[in-house]
């Protein structure tokens, strides 16, 4: 399958003949879709509590904050490009010789280019943009009505202005207090102070592009010194970048090897390949959160209870799972503290267990439990799913027949099977990328995160790539397939929660207003 130079070009980077191989054959393969059983509801997967509940866990875990080695892990290498994508069509559409702006505002499909334009002064960067557009505009001072607006979205974008659409998200003017702006940057390391940090010192973790790291280094030396002061929070800030070794190839629509030039082509894996990443960070609790879904400080103050129930339900949950694992340690436990260790492992994990279990010997029992217990722990936010249904929350047959609790990408459903749809449209809630992980096993020794995976879960999707169609793989996701052999917890949170920036108009949602 490869040349000589080809094999020197995987060794290069990393790569095995095998894992190329392997690659290969799963592409060829095509997409393995998930094989859903049921939704996950509330009382069948998702817990609610009320908020009596909600306090006694959220004080369970400020008991033991300060005891706690906390990482706060921000995913933040995406560009901010497709906030921007309605605002490239309108330079690419627009002439101000044949119509105004607001009759090609009116024409639209959709509102966001007039919410856009009739909103204009109420982004937390108007004032950034206006000043930089009268240096990009010598004649700024003479242009009618329309033209101001395209030279105003020029300066956003181009490279010659504040060039937005280059920039990660969590770089961009977010929020205003005052006559302040803020990044989403600066708001996760505010966010911290609220739940992340552990005798006011704070750990954040950012995944970027390595283009931007030094973007991220610049703008943490601006700010570094009033956040401290004005928090009173020592802050360790690091960040890590997708590894180039976790790329994978992609073929041509004929199934051959796709080349850029005589080279191997190579792309990102997806967030997926983010798990490596997670895997190298030592702690006891790591808080893991989108950089684009980051609410202003104030509103921050009022939902940060919903974190620390996360983390209250995971450090009981954990307690029991050590208490389990060490009694099992034991030469002699009893047969029926081995059935209530059953009964926990599938009413508080969701560990579906085997049928067979109490048939089983009690070396049998006390093995099937030590490796069910001794894996990896999460505690999943999931919010009620007020629009259409998709991906989220469901009870997933894996090819083994084993049935267990996942979160899943709605591109994994096969939603022309009609008993999968019929699925989907019973779902009541979503994914919202919000959870608290426990990395650690109960002698204290960090897993190995990369054993807890299920690479069928990889996603198979077309692609083009120098106006090429390509067909490519991407590793499965994060939170659903990487972390498919963890033991989970989901629990219903308030929609408030979950504010993320998807286009720039998200910004002037109330969530994202400072005043």
């Amino acid at each position: 399958m490869f040349t000589e130079n080809e094999i020197k070009e995987l060794q290069a980077k990393g790569k095995t003949i095998e894992t190329i191989t392997a690659q290969v054959k799963q592409i060829k393969k095509g997409m393995s879709y998930s094989n859903l059983v049921s939704a996950a509801t509330v009382g069948k997967g998702i817990e609610r509590f009320d908020e009596k509940t909600i306090n006694q866990f959220a004080k369970l875990f400020e008991a033991k904050q300060n005891g706690l080695d906390i990482i706060k892990f921000v995913p933040a290498s995406g560009a901010a490009t497709r906030m921007f994508k309605f605002l490239f069509k309108f330079l690419n559409e627009y002439d101000p010789y044949e119509e105004s702006v607001l009759e090609y505002a009116n024409k639209q499909p959709n509102d966001l280019f007039k919410t856009f334009y009739e909103h204009l002064e109420d982004f937390p960067f108007y004032t950034t943009v206006v000043g930089k557009m009268e240096d990009l505009f010598p004649n700024y001072d003479s242009l009618d009505e329309n033209e101001i607006i395209v030279a105003f979205v020029k300066t956003m974008l181009s490279k010659d202005g504040l060039d937005y659409s280059f920039y990660p998200k969590g770089l961009l003017p977010f929020h205003t207090y005052e006559e302040e702006t803020v990044t989403p940057f600066y708001e996760h390391m505010r966010e911290a102070t609220l739940y992340g940090s552990s005798k006011r010192k704070a750990k954040l973790h950012f995944t970027v592009s390595e283009k931007h790291v030094s973007y991220f280094g610049t703008e943490w030396s601006l700010i570094k010194t009033d956040l401290e002061s004005e928090t009173n929070t020592t802050f360790d800030i690091s960040f890590s970048f997708q590894s180039e070794a976790s790329d994978t190839i992609a073929l041509t629509p004929e199934n051959t090897i796709f080349k850029n030039g005589d080279k191997i082509f190579f792309r990102p894996a997806g967030h997926g390949a983010l798990l490596e990443n997670l895997n190298t960070l030592e702690a006891d609790l790591v808080f893991i959160k989108n950089v684009d879904n980051i609410v202003v400080f104030e509103m921050n103050k009022q939902l940060v209870v919903y974190k620390k129930l996360l983390a209250g339900v995971l450090l009981k949950a954990q307690e029991q799972v050590f208490n389990c694992l060490s009694d099992l340690d034991e030469t002699k436990v009893p047969e029926g503290q081995l059935l209530e260790m059953a009964a926990f492992l599938s009413k508080t994990l969701n560990v579906v267990i085997d049928d067979n279990f109490e048939d089983f010997s009690i070396k049998e029992k006390k093995a099937y439990l030590h490796k069910k217990l001794n894996r990896p722990i999460r505690v999943c936010a999931m919010v009620e799913n007020k629009g259409e249904p998709g991906g989220g929350p469901f009870w997933v047959k894996a090819s083994s027949g084993e049935i267990s609790l996942q979160i899943v990408e709605f591109a994994q459903i096969d939603i022309e099977n009609k008993s999968q749809s019929d699925i989907v449209n019973k779902a009541t809630h979503f994914n919202p990328t919000d959870l608290v992980c426990a990395l650690k096993d109960y002698k204290g020794k960090p897993f190995n995160l990369m054993h807890y995976t299920d690479p069928e879960a990889a996603f198979i999707t077309m692609k083009t790539q120098n106006g090429k169609p390509i067909k490519v793989l991407e590793r499965p996701g994060l939170w659903n397939g990487s972390m498919a052999d963890w033991n989970s917890i989901f629990i219903e949170v308030p929609l408030d929660t979950f504010n993320p920036v998807k286009t720039v108009n998200d910004l002037l949602k109330p969530e994202h207003r400072g005043g």
